[in-house]
């Protein structure tokens, strides 16, 4: 899901750098008909935009889900949810002596 946006936004000319733009992903399994299964993935996104793009951002994020090929294959069993962090920031580049996102 992280490639479909990343997709989404440069579409809409917003090129984030690689620091700019990170994902974290956590799954559930639960037994099903006795069997393990994945039923959940849960998607937690960080983002460090122009305050310039909010607008952009939001809309991207609320159509990339149903844009990825992933999520789109494992919708009928995997519940896929989402949540983003946005930092609204006036440079891309994070400040000197302090890791990226």
């Amino acid at each position: 899901m992280l490639g479909t946006l990343n997709g989404a936004l440069e579409v809409r000319g917003l090129k984030l750098p690689a620091a700019a733009i990170a994902a974290t992903a956590q799954g559930e399994n639960s037994v099903v008909d006795g069997i393990i299964r994945l039923t959940e993935i849960r998607v937690a996104y960080r983002l460090r935009i122009p305050a310039a793009n909010r607008d952009l951002v939001e809309r991207a994020l609320s159509k990339h889900q149903e844009k990825c090929p992933t999520a789109a294959s494992l919708s009928a069993s995997v519940r896929i949810s989402w949540t983003a962090e946005i930092e609204e920031t006036s440079s891309l580049t994070p400040p000197t002596g302090t890791p990226g996102i």
